[in-house]
């Protein structure tokens, strides 16, 4: 068995969302906050795209990097949309943007290299960042800053082994969003420090407030040049279990991912592929639908939140996620979200699995009417911990 395993972690939200179906498979009614997948539908221009495609016997074998339509489809999207200059060429297609970061990952990292992780963090970061062969070095966030971290604190953060830095905004699992003027400071530095970026943005379209999201590739040749992109259709698009990721960047690094998937998984299925044209060209209106229903349910679980003495939380500005402070109750995380699992059957990860202990995540990828009552549930633990 390959020894380098056996420090890696099983992903925490699978195994409470796979706790939380079995409660309901028993019977019981359960809140579930832990998934992050939207629970829309996939926009239907996509899905008949897709089934035309499979009528059609489009099932063969693409280019391991992806087809070329839907490459050119995805540089344009970059161009115009984030002010990216990327040719088809420079375009990889991976079977979910996770598969993206780990090609990136496995590109970039020798043996013992240090990637600074941002925390809180998602949590598979700095399990893909270990199974490269990499070392990830946790940069803290503040509350008084979002919980993000400064350019300051990632300058201080580098040493000689530092190679990269994982940029996710908006982020999972705060919300946070990188203001321009942050993203400038923070390329400065990598810049100055000879580092690349893995910029993950794959909740770039879930913003609200006004606030704007940014590509930090785009505010200079010399951040695109120490840059990759890495996005897809899962969160924009409600196209979670089509498999479908991407990545632009300079052309030698896309090339080297395209090297590591090659020999590993290859593109998404072609049908899929297909999809993911129609999602880009035709679906736009679906996608803003869904971004207006998570802003309602976004301020009405806030409201529900802040309202339950004992709990703090930051304002996400991006993403569907809350991430409360739960420190002021005296448990951890785990006994926290393991407790109300089982007693209120409401299901939600626990910060441990981010970075911090003293917060937990909740999914506002549900119906009004779960959060309603879950909040409900919620509250009523809260205050007999009281």
């Amino acid at each position: 068995m390959n020894k380098a395993l056996e420090s890696i972690q099983p992903s925490l939200t699978l195994a409470i969302t796979d706790r939380a179906k079995k409660l309901k498979a028993e019977g019981h009614s359960v809140c579930n906050f832990s998934a992050g997948e939207p629970d829309f539908d996939t926009p239907t221009a996509a899905k008949m795209v897709c089934a035309e495609a499979l009528r059609d016997g489009k099932t063969k074998y693409t280019p391991s990097a992806g087809m070329p339509e839907l490459r050119a489809a995805i540089a344009a999207k970059f161009q115009s949309e984030n002010g990216i200059a990327a040719d088809p060429a420079d375009i990889i297609v991976s079977c979910g943007a996770k598969h993206s970061l780990a090609n990136a990952f496995f590109a970039l990292c020798n043996a013992g290299d240090e990637v600074l992780v941002p925390s809180p963090y998602w949590l598979s970061y700095p399990e893909m960042i270990r199974i490269a062969g990499g070392v990830p070095r946790f940069v803290e966030g503040s509350a008084e800053n979002g919980l993000k971290p400064t350019a300051a604190d990632i300058d201080r953060a580098v040493t000689d082994r530092t190679v990269a830095l994982v940029l996710n905004t908006p982020c999972n699992p705060t919300g946070a969003v990188y203001s321009e003027d942050e993203l400038r400071a923070i390329g400065d530095v990598c810049v100055r420090r000879g580092i690349w970026i893995i910029a993950d943005e794959i909740y770039e379209r879930l913003v609200y407030d006004g606030v704007r999201h940014v590509s930090i590739a785009s505010l200079s040749p010399e951040y695109a040049a120490r840059t990759v992109t890495v996005n897809g259709f899962s969160k924009a698009f409600s196209m979670t279990g089509w498999r479908m990721g991407y990545a632009t960047g300079p052309r030698d690094f896309i090339r080297s991912m395209a090297k590591v998937q090659s020999h590993t998984a290859g593109p998404p299925a072609t049908f899929a592929q297909f999809g993911g044209i129609a999602a880009l060209h035709d679906c736009e209106k679906e996608s803003e639908r869904m971004v207006a229903a998570f802003a309602n349910r976004r301020q009405r679980i806030l409201d529900l939140l802040l309202d339950i003495p004992g709990i703090q939380c930051v304002r996400p500005q991006g993403a569907f996620y809350v991430f409360p402070d739960i420190s002021g109750f005296g448990l951890s995380s785990r006994d926290f979200a393991a407790r109300l699992l089982d007693e209120k059957h409401v299901a939600l990860v626990p910060g441990a699995a981010f970075g911090s202990d003293s917060h937990v995540r909740l999914s506002y990828a549900c119906g009004m009417e779960e959060i309603e009552e879950g909040l409900a549930r919620i509250r009523e633990f809260c205050s007999d911990l009281g």
